[in-house]
């Protein structure tokens, strides 16, 4: 029998580090969904019905040695995860690559692609029949989803709430990149209200048709048809036993090495939303943390050190807001950033939205929605 590794979550990083281990090990790759969610094209899910056939592709072409279990993890340590209560798997090598949750339409808490593909379905019913939507958070998922709104559906009058004292408050981005994004926002009629928070949220949940009016600290009237939470991201880490639990922050992120290691284990390595890795949160690095893990899970297979190391790339942020509109903040390897216009965003992002590359790693075919 081959050494065996496990892989919690199959995302962008968990994916690739289970296809590219399969012809050397016997890979179990875990996750409760029924398809892949390409969360960089799920605001465009939202407003595009023929997106549905872009967000879900099906793991059944992924692997060809390996098993995927759908099922979640309750408990792991660095040698067994435990699905329940009675049901175990040892494994020699151990991948975490959970990601965050986050507020729908960014990501989905439902496990099959029938049920998630209905709620979008409604949704995009209720955007239709309403005239004023609201967004909490000018991060870039609300700048996005205001984006992609606008362009599909002109009609709506679109209000993103604020509590900092810009948009895109937590990221280092030039002055020119907020420019920018709010002019676009302007020509688009959104409003964007600034130091400002909400005293208490909508009575309704979100992404459902039921006009609401709410007030905001400082006492301003906002009403709405329909409202979308664009912020509360948080690292899904809390199945880790109280040995691997040792390396995760107040925060739920988990400390890596330069190799991805979980500091403290050889064998535990993360990848992906839940490290700690200074860098913006992104599919890209993901992807690249699961090729220094695959490279450092083959070097220690065959007798090696861990060759590989993992460097951040210079900062971006690709910020498109609808097909055909958005600004970019990219960086080149002295650090030099530059701000492209709508023109190259579309060209970079906004157009497919990675959606093909995605499609190539998992078999070019889309799952069935209904």
């Amino acid at each position: 029998m081959g050494q065996r590794v496990v892989v919690v979550g199959a995302g962008y990083g968990g994916t690739l580090v289970a296809k590219t281990l399969d012809d050397l090990l016997e890979v179990v790759l875990i996750e409760p969904k029924d398809a892949f969610v390409h969360a960089a094209g799920a605001l465009r899910a939202v407003v595009d019905p023929a997106w549905l056939d872009r967000v879900f592709f099906p793991y059944d072409q992924l692997l060809r040695n390996g098993q995927i279990i759908r099922d979640r993890v309750r408990l792991a340590s660095a040698t067994r995860v435990h699905l329940s209560a009675t049901e175990s798997i040892d494994t020699d090598f151990l991948v975490l690559a959970t990601g965050t949750s986050y507020p729908f339409p960014a990501k989905y808490l439902e496990d099959q692609v029938t049920v998630a593909a209905a709620r979008l379905v409604r949704t995009r019913a209720a955007l239709a029949a309403s005239r004023r939507v609201l967004l909490v958070g000018a991060g870039p998922v609300g700048l996005e989803l205001a984006g992609e709104l606008t362009s599909a559906f002109p009609h709506l009058a679109v209000t993103v709430v604020e509590q900092g004292s810009d948009i895109l408050p937590e990221g280092d981005y030039l002055p020119e990149l907020r420019a920018t994004v709010r002019s676009q926002l302007d020509d688009r009629g959104v409003q964007v209200v600034l130091d400002s928070r909400l005293g208490y949220l909508p009575p309704v949940d979100v992404g459902t048709f039921a006009p609401f009016t709410v007030q905001t600290t400082n006492g301003l009237d906002i009403g709405a048809d329909i409202w979308f939470r664009c912020y509360g991201s948080h690292p899904m880490t809390d199945y880790l036993d109280a040995d691997l639990a040792r390396a995760r922050h107040a925060d739920g992120t988990l400390s890596v090495t330069s190799a991805m290691s979980v500091v403290g284990h050889e064998r535990v390595f993360a990848i992906g939303d839940i490290t700690d890795v200074r860098e913006t949160k992104r599919a890209s690095a993901a992807r690249a943390h699961a090729e220094v893990v695959a490279t450092n899970i083959r070097d220690l297979v065959e007798g090696r050190t861990p060759s590989a190391a993992y460097t951040p790339a210079p900062e971006r942020i690709v910020l498109p807001l609808g097909p055909d509109g958005g600004a970019s903040q990219l960086s080149d390897e002295t650090g030099l950033r530059t701000v492209r216009g709508p023109a190259e965003t579309s060209a970079l992002k906004g157009v497919d939205l990675m959606s093909d590359a995605i499609s190539a790693v998992l078999g070019r075919r889309r799952a069935r929605h209904a």
